[in-house]
Formats: C-alpha cells, sequence, structure tokens
C-alpha cells in the first residue's frame, strides 16, 4: 500500500472551491480514495449512489469510480474533511479483497468526528519519506478498516490522546483566529509546558508551529481552489500583514504565495481525470 495523498481540507466557501470539489471525477484503476468529514453537512455522490454528509461520515471509493462533493449553503459550518489517496499492488490482495467484498457493500459510515489525531497520524507517516513510518501508517489503517467491518465502535482512550484529540479540534475550529497557547491549554485545564511536552511527544512538532502549519496548509487551498487574491487570504488567516503572510508561507513551503499559486493550479487540474 503507499500513500499518494493525505489532506486536509479546511471549511469549503469560496464558490469556485465548492465547484472544484463539486465535480465529477475518478481516479486510477489501483486508487482508492478515503474521505472523513468533520464538520458541515453536504451531500456524496459516489458512482450512482447519493449519501447525505454529517460530521462523522466516512466513504471509501473504489478505482475509476466517479465521484464528488456537493456542499450546502451554510457558511457558517461549511465542510471541513480529511481525504487520503491510497494506491494498492497485487501484493495488496487480502487489503485489496477486504475493501471490494465488505466494506464497499456500505459505503456510508458514520464514525464520529474524534479522528482527528488519527488522520493526522497517517498524513505524517504516510507522506514521510521514511519506509518504516509509511508501513505503520499502512498498518494503521488496515487494522481501521479491519475494525471498521466488524462495526466495533472504538475510540482513543489513552489520557494523552484525548488531550491531543480535543487540541486538534480547537485549532482546526479557529484556524481564521489569533489563537494562543494558552486559549489551548485554558480549554483543556492543563498546564502549557505539559500541553507542549505532550504534543511534541505525539505530534513531532510544537503547538503553535502546528497551528501555523495548518494556517499554511489552508492558505495553499484558497491559493488554488479559490481566486482570492493574497492580502485577502492573510487576512482571512489572520496574518499580521501581506508581508508576514508570505515570509511565513515561504518559511514553510519554499515558495512566495504569488508563485504557489502560479506553479501548482495548473499542475492540480492537469492531474485529476475530469468526467465530462
Amino acid at each position: 500500500m503507499e500513500f499518494n495523498d493525505v489532506v486536509f481540507v479546511y471549511q469549503m466557501k469560496d464558490t469556485k472551491e465548492k465547484k472544484w470539489h463539486g465535480r465529477f471525477h475518478h481516479h486510477e484503476s489501483d486508487e482508492y480514495e478515503i474521505h472523513y468529514f468533520i464538520q458541515g453537512s453536504g451531500k456524496f455522490l459516489n458512482n450512482k449512489n447519493i449519501y447525505i454528509i454529517t460530521p462523522g461520515s466516512f466513504f471509501i471509493t473504489s478505482p475509476e469510480c466517479n465521484h464528488s462533493i456537493i456542499t450546502t449553503n451554510d457558511n457558517y459550518k461549511p465542510l471541513s474533511y480529511y481525504a487520503v489517496l491510497i494506491k494498492l499492488s497485487s501484493e495488496d490482495g487480502e487489503i485489496g479483497r477486504l475493501i471490494t467484498q465488505e466494506m464497499l457493500i456500505k459505503q456510508n459510515y458514520d464514525i464520529g468526528t474524534s479522528y482527528r489525531f488519527f488522520f493526522e497520524e497517517l498524513k505524517e507517516k504516510g507522506l514521510s519519506h521514511n519506509s518504516n513510518l509509511q508501513k505503520s501508517a499502512s498498518h494503521q489503517l488496515i487494522s481501521f478498516l479491519y475494525t471498521l467491518v466488524e462495526k466495533r465502535n472504538f475510540h482513543f482512550n489513552e489520557s494523552s490522546s484525548v488531550h491531543i484529540e480535543k487540541s486538534l479540534k480547537i485549532m482546526q475550529n479557529n484556524i481564521s483566529k489569533d489563537l494562543t497557547l494558552e486559549d489551548i491549554t485554558s480549554k483543556l485545564n492543563l498546564t502549557d509546558s505539559y500541553f507542549i511536552r505532550l504534543f511534541k511527544r505525539k505530534m513531532k512538532i510544537t503547538p503553535m508551529k502546528y497551528f501555523t502549519k495548518l494556517k499554511i496548509e489552508a492558505a495553499t487551498y484558497m491559493l488554488t481552489d479559490t481566486g482570492l487574491p493574497v492580502h485577502s487570504i492573510a487576512e482571512k488567516l489572520n496574518f499580521y500583514s501581506e508581508f508576514h503572510f508570505s515570509r511565513v508561507f515561504k518559511q514553510y513551503t519554499g515558495f512566495a504565495p504569488t508563485v504557489y499559486r502560479k506553479n501548482y493550479v495548473n499542475n492540480k487540474t492537469e492531474n485529476i481525470k475530469l468526467v465530462i
């Protein structure tokens, strides 16, 4: 199993962005896509089936299956979700049979909204250049899918993971705000020093660096999926100024925002199979 991509899509509001995600498209013959929605409502069109999206909805799309995401007009709680694109090889026969014969029979699952930490781990490990971490992500996903097939509810029982889960929810729900460390720790009822150690041990990054990274990830989608000018994106994500946003963006991505938009928006279009 290979992780081709793992992304967090933050609050689909812009008309162009909704149109992009609402297009019918499909992936390669050996690629499966997972969608996990944590906020908002809408409809998920998976081949000829139409499902209602609610927070906690989980879908698996089979290869070459046309699908799209249709949002509601609720800008107060727009859609936010994780998307995982995996590629299976001939050596993944067992997991392939699990998905095709068991899971795709019922393509709509409600797993609740307590799996942010799980999907963040998939993103960090699955897209890592370290082969051991990639294998770890594969085993985690396989274990998750087997448990899902058995229709057994399981959650993070370890108190430290619960704190991380709650902190991720706080950060993701406040990307557009000037959130401070004290804002987070006060909601968790933890000391700053303990939370920093806990978060770094679990996420391999400090809380506020992760929060900035989350803002930059949101910015990349605004740059490629919307027509918003750079200064508007900086303002929406609550950076001090356009200059400050551009400096931080380049620090995390290696590109200035305008260069990123120019280089990647066309590539993104070319890499998707559109169904006319």
